[in-house]
């Protein structure tokens, strides 16, 4: 099921936010520290796992120097941030603790490099652990939104799932003019993102994961280039 994915981390920003609410003091810190660590680590794993299954480095490798430059050229990451900037600028204060609630979960969960990656995984493959291990963060943090800003974070989860209900149905679309190696290297450098993730995650070095988001994208192109250089050399 193409949706499900964004049906999971819909229902546990629901599920965690109406918790949050009826805690109202919320997910001691500590252990909330602590369960983001243990996912930290279980999303660089997952991350390794992908990479690792690549058949062709090389179009991983240009696909990420070829997608670094292009995203810092863009500089997607900086827009990202101005959107969500724009937007808690044009609400706040607005409708009090709701639109709080609402607009800053809502940029939380949907602006993101993990957002996408998971939603392109459920589209192109049908499978969905990027998102549930999203979820399963997404859950955790709306525990501790809700129990200071209120049901505006449950709400969050209806533009959460459009939004990657959206990505992964284009996705899937797509997916069957895509050869299963174009997807096998897609998804490999996917994984090393998902590294880059999970290292930010941990505090260990803030990396613009957003910015080497095209490289994604890349191996549709260097694939057949590739192939067709190979050929040409023999």
């Amino acid at each position: 099921m193409i949706l499900l994915g964004a049906i999971v981390n819909g229902a546990a920003v629901i599920i965690g936010g109406t918790l949050g609410c009826l805690l109202k003091k919320g997910l001691p810190e500590r252990y909330g520290s602590l369960l983001v660590t243990a996912l930290s680590l279980f999303t660089f794993a997952l991350g390794i796992r992908f990479a690792v299954a690549s058949n062709d480095l090389m179009v991983v490798v240009f696909s990420l120097v070829l997608g670094a430059l292009l995203g810092e050229r863009i500089d997607i990451e900086k827009r990202m941030d101005d959107l969500g900037n724009w937007a808690q600028n044009k609400l706040k204060g607005q409708h009090g603790n709701f639109s709080q609630g609402f607009v800053t979960a809502s940029l939380l969960f949907c602006v993101g490099s993990m957002a996408i990656m998971g939603s392109l995984q459920s589209g192109l493959s049908g499978k969905h652990e990027i998102l549930f291990t999203k979820a399963i963060m997404d859950g955790i943090i709306s525990v501790v939104f809700a129990s200071t800003m209120g049901i505006g974070v449950v709400a969050s989860a209806i533009p959460l799932f459009f939004y990657q209900g959206s990505i992964s149905m284009l996705a899937s679309v797509v997916s069957p003019l895509l050869s299963t190696a174009v997807v096998t290297e897609m998804t490999a450098t996917g994984g090393i993102l998902l590294i880059g993730i999970a290292i930010s995650m941990l505090e260990l070095r803030k990396i613009k994961v957003g910015n080497l988001l095209p490289a994604i994208f890349l191996p549709i192109l260097l694939m057949p280039l590739f192939e067709m250089l190979a050929l040409w050399l023999k």
